[in-house]
């Protein structure tokens, strides 16, 4: 199957149980063709968010520790474990080993790890290691609308013997802050955040009258995607805006170092408008607006006209008013 070849049935199924609460009826892949439509399209969009992600762990100079197991738990179709697994490399990752509560999705992303990663030990967990095995890097990806109570409760018997998290959701309202509030749980419980918090304080946008409010950012696209006439028509027949990557992402780390001093984060986008720039900004101090007007850094102002990556700086401020900046990560 390739894009030229599309089950539309099942992808229009597919895209009707995500949006639904027809996922609790039990697993939804019920074929190998569901699994490969799903991994051609939506998985690989999800592929884009991971990308961006561990993008930014470059720039952090991040790394797993040595000869990690690395652990997919809900894989689907097993996009994110290739990816961390890919962006690791051999000599980083001892295993990758997979989960899913559909053995049909730990066939298909068992043999799509085979294939693409051919080198790499690859294997199903089993009942002891989802009991007590080490577990050195802990993906999680796009589960946290689809969870129990019984599977909120395994995960977090995984999340505390994790030495680190890697963890991808949709960047959409309900879904950020059911992750906002995952992070509080695990940095009361010792589990630092890495990223994408600039500071390690509690969560300013759980404060009260922050209701409405919520952290994610937007994944780029490959760019060429936007030239490719199948993938173009499959965003019109799947009513998806090729463009918008919203997501939302934790990645912690029992190793972590504290974080820079005075370091802010810039949530969502920018909002540029004619001679100032609005930005919703998360640091120590909570979550604010902040406001920069051209005339006072030229240079900044015309850079987050385009920004792109990771927006982490430290502010030169009056109030709610930025004069300079240093930009932390680029």
């Amino acid at each position: 199957m390739d894009l030229t070849s599309l089950d539309w049935e099942v992808l229009d199924r597919l895209r009707e149980t995500f949006l639904t609460d027809a996922r609790a009826a039990g697993p939804y892949w019920h074929t190998i063709t569901d699994l490969e439509a799903y991994d051609l399209t939506y998985a690989e969009r999800i592929g884009w968010k991971w990308d961006a992600v561990l993008r930014e762990l470059r720039l952090r100079r991040w790394s797993a520790p040595a000869n990690a197991t690395v652990f997919d738990w809900g894989c689907g179709s097993g996009v994110a474990g290739r990816r961390v697994a890919a962006f690791l490399g051999l000599g980083q990752v001892a295993r990758l080993v997979l989960h899913d509560h559909s053995p049909l999705a730990v066939d298909f992303a068992l043999h799509r790890a085979q294939q693409r990663l051919p080198a790499l030990a690859v294997e199903r967990a089993s009942y002891r290691f989802l009991q007590e095995g080490t577990i050195d890097v802990l993906v999680v990806s796009h589960v946290l609308n689809e969870l129990d109570e019984t599977g909120r409760a395994e995960l977090a018997g995984l999340l505390a013997r994790a030495q680190t998290v890697l963890w991808v959701e949709p960047g959409t309202h309900e879904v950020s802050r059911a992750l906002a509030g995952w992070r509080e749980r695990l940095r009361a419980d010792g589990l630092p955040t890495v990223a994408p918090c600039p500071h390690d304080a509690p969560c300013g946008l759980l404060a009260p009258g922050r209701e409405r409010d919520w952290c994610h950012f937007f994944a780029a696209p490959p760019p060429e995607i936007f030239a490719n006439s199948e993938w173009v028509r499959f965003g019109q027949r799947a009513g998806i805006d090729l463009r918008s990557l919203p997501y939302s992402f934790l990645v912690l780390d029992r190793r972590a170092a504290p974080p820079p001093a005075d370091a802010s984060r810039i949530l969502g986008e920018p909002r540029v408008y004619k001679g100032y720039a609005k930005i919703f900004n998360c640091s120590a101090r909570g979550v604010e607006e902040l406001m920069l007007q051209q005339r006072a850094d030229k240079d900044l102002f015309k850079s987050l006209k385009r920004a792109s990556g990771p927006l982490v700086y430290r502010w030169t401020r009056d109030g709610d008013r930025i004069n300079a900046a240093e930009r932390l990560l680029s």
